[in-house]
């Protein structure tokens, strides 16, 4: 195969030279003479660190674009003293040949549908492949957070020779498990983090139950224009799975309400805090295929819409208590959602299909040779501990670092702790 060409742009940083590459690679791997995408990564490279290896960093997901780091700190400092740092846009994210409306608008549903199932983690770790041949064709170091990890999960299974050692946080995947396998772990964990949430602001209960009452009874407008739906306020919840946003969900809620001219309203201000965290607009990739990341060989039929009518406590009629949805994605956020509505019939044709390819190979996993180290949150809410337990127990050689420490957002919080963490357990 020939060897792809990399384009390279340079500037300097706090004693790092950074450098932004951009390559091609197949819109569908399977199809190399097909369209074509490009494929962005920020590399880091700390002064007289030249010679050091590069390590290959994974955001979570899927549909988020790489850190955009200002100062060098966190766990990439940690990181930097070993290694070169690759931070990959995945494809569809960032400056990778972005997916929106403007660039996917003019295509049919299924034209659409089709050109997003080529966004998974196989194709991530094909354009991973691409750019690392560009590069030099050294194996390199990878660090895998949430779906991040997944894909990490995929790379072992398909393209372990590109690989010199693997750290993942958060997001050891299950190997077999189906959509409603995960989507039903994941709902008894939020249901225990609401728990632990009212249980620390009990006050906030009879808040949160009149703020979904209001919304159904009076229409109010969040900033972008839509109605704010109390089924839609639910999915403030998301804050519960991070120890960074648990208590920032205390703090949104606060004051919601305020009166105008006699009438009980929601304030402007609320309005424009939550607008932002339940908008798709900045990651419309992550709504489309949230839940195909979980497909192996069937459909998932709107997994997490279905599995929830097995718990009462999220009923919207139940007449209990309030509670907060998490990590999910419903078919009628694609109406709801002014950045997703575009989407909203390719969405429908993803969920209906029925031939996603496997994306991890068990066999291969079973006789892996790289080595693997992983932080696993017992109480994680997006990522069941059950689930990466078992696949930590599966691939041959991988160690674990078993903690209740931390949540989802534990690299963000402590990153160069916890990865000096994996870094001692992985050479010992």
């Amino acid at each position: 195969m020939r060897t792809p060409t990399v384009t390279t742009q340079t500037h300097r940083i706090d004693g790092h030279t950074v450098s932004a590459h951009v390559v091609e690679a197949p819109l569908d791997h399977a199809a190399p003479d097909g369209p074509r995408i490009e494929v962005f990564a920020r590399e880091f490279v700390r002064d007289g660190g030249e010679d050091r290896p590069r390590l290959l960093f994974l955001q979570g997901g899927p549909g988020h674009r790489s850190p955009r780091p200002d100062l060098v700190g966190g766990w990439l400092d940690r990181a930097l003293e070993d290694h070169r740092v690759v931070l990959l846009d995945q494809r569809g994210t960032g400056l990778s040949s972005p997916v929106n409306a403007s660039t996917l608008g003019h295509l049919t549903p299924a034209e659409q549908a089709a050109h997003l199932g080529c966004f998974r983690a196989d194709a991530i770790v094909a354009d991973a492949e691409v750019l690392r041949a560009a590069l030099g064709g050294d194996p390199w170091s990878l660090l895998g957070q949430s779906f991040g990890g997944f894909v990490a999960t995929c790379y072992l299974s398909r393209a372990p020779h590109g690989l010199r050692e693997v750290y993942v946080t958060a997001g050891l995947p299950g190997l077999r498990t189906s959509a409603d396998d995960v989507y039903r772990a994941t709902y008894r964990q939020t249901l225990r983090r609401n728990e632990e949430f009212f249980a620390r602001y009990p006050g906030d209960l009879a808040v949160t139950a009149a703020v979904s009452a209001h919304l159904d009874g009076e229409v109010e407008l969040l900033p972008t224009g839509e109605r704010l739906s109390s089924r839609r306020f639910r999915q403030l919840g998301t804050h519960l799975g991070a120890t960074s946003r648990f208590d920032a969900l205390h703090l949104l809620l606060e004051e919601p309400f305020t009166t105008v001219r006699g009438t009980r309203r929601l304030r402007e201000e609320f309005l424009l805090d939550v607008g932002p965290v339940l908008s798709f607009a900045g990651a419309p990739l992550y709504a489309a295929l949230h839940e195909s990341i979980y497909a192996q060989g069937a459909a998932t039929h709107w997994s997490a819409q279905r599995v929830r009518a097995e718990f009462d406590e999220f009923a919207l009629d139940a007449g209990g208590e309030f509670r907060f949805t998490g990590e999910h994605v419903y078919p009628w956020q694609f109406e709801e959602d002014p950045a997703l509505r575009w989407l909203r019939e390719a969405a429908e044709l993803l969920a209906a299909r029925t031939d996603w390819p496997a994306l991890y190979d068990p066999e291969a996993l079973a006789h892996n040779e790289v080595p693997l180290a992983a932080a696993v949150y017992v109480e994680d809410m997006f990522v069941p501990y059950e689930f990466s337990a078992a696949t930590a127990r599966a691939v041959r050689g991988a160690r674990t670092y078993v903690t209740n420490e931390h949540h989802h957002d534990g690299l963000r919080l402590d990153g160069s702790a916890l990865l000096d963490k994996l870094i001692a357990l992985r050479r010992r």
